[in-house]
C-alpha cells in the first residue's frame, strides 16, 4: 500500500507541472485571466501563440506518458516494488491521477486544464492503437462541428468503444477508459452549457461548414 500511496501522490504531482503556467510564469502572462480562461493548449494557442501553444502541449502529453511508462516500474528509494500490487491497474491508477492532477493543481489553485493533452499522453503510452482512434475521431468531430469541446468529450467516449474491440480483456484498461470519459464530460460541462446556449466558439480554421454559418 505504500507503494501505491507515494506513487499517486508522485502521478499527481507530475500532472500538476501544467505547460501553460509554467511557460506563462516566464512570459509574465496567466493565461486564465485571457480568453476562454482554461490553463490548456487550445486557450494558449488563441492567446499567446501556436508556438507557445505547442510547447504547452508537449510539456502536457509529455508528464501523461512518463506518468505511465516509467512511475509505475520505478524503484523508488525506501518504497521499492510491492509484489502483492498489480502492475496493470497501479499503470491505469498513475495515468488517471496523472490527469487529475492538470485539472485541480494544488499548486495553482486547484485551477488548471481540462486534461485532455495528458490523457493524450497516458494513452498513447497505454495503447498505441487507442491513441489513433482518439485523434482521428477528435479531428472528424472538429472538422464536422467546429467545436473542440465536443471533439473532446465524443473523442474520449470512443475510447471506451475502442478497448472493447481491441482490448476486451483488459478490464484495468476499459475501466481507466470510461473513467476518464466521464471526467471529460465533467471538466467540459461548460462547454455543454455553451453549445446548448448557441455561444461556444469553434474552431474556424478547421471546421469545414464553416462557410454555410450564420
Amino acid at each position: 500500500m505504500l507503494e501505491l500511496g507515494v506513487k499517486l501522490l508522485l502521478a499527481y504531482g507530475l500532472g500538476t507541472v501544467l505547460g501553460s503556467l509554467v511557460l506563462g510564469s516566464l512570459r509574465g502572462v496567466d493565461i486564465r485571466s485571457m480568453g476562454s480562461g482554461n490553463a490548456g493548449a487550445t486557450n494558449a494557442m488563441r492567446t499567446q501563440g501556436k508556438w507557445f501553444a505547442l510547447l504547452v502541449l508537449v510539456i502536457d502529453v509529455a508528464k501523461g506518458a512518463i506518468a505511465v511508462w516509467w512511475l509505475p516500474h520505478a524503484v523508488l528509494p525506501a518504497i521499492g516494488i510491492d509484489a502483492e500490487l498489480s502492475r496493470p491497474w497501479l499503470t491505469v491508477a498513475c495515468g488517471f491521477a496523472c490527469i487529475v492532477g492538470h485539472v485541480f493543481p494544488v499548486w495553482f489553485g486547484f485551477r488548471g486544464g481540462k486534461g485532455v493533452a495528458t490523457m493524450i499522453g497516458v494513452i498513447g503510452a497505454l495503447e498505441p492503437r487507442l491513441l489513433l482512434l482518439l485523434l482521428v475521431s477528435w479531428l472528424v468531430v472538429v472538422m464536422l462541428t467546429g467545436y473542440v469541446g465536443l471533439a473532446a468529450i465524443l473523442s474520449a467516449v470512443a475510447l471506451v468503444v475502442g478497448v472493447v474491440v481491441f482490448e476486451a480483456e483488459n478490464v484495468p484498461l476499459l475501466v481507466f477508459c470510461a473513467s476518464v470519459a466521464a471526467f471529460v464530460v465533467f471538466t467540459h460541462r461548460g462547454n455543454i452549457a455553451r453549445m446548448r446556449a448557441g455561444n461556444e466558439s469553434r474552431a474556424r480554421r478547421l471546421w469545414l461548414f464553416r462557410s454555410r454559418a450564420v
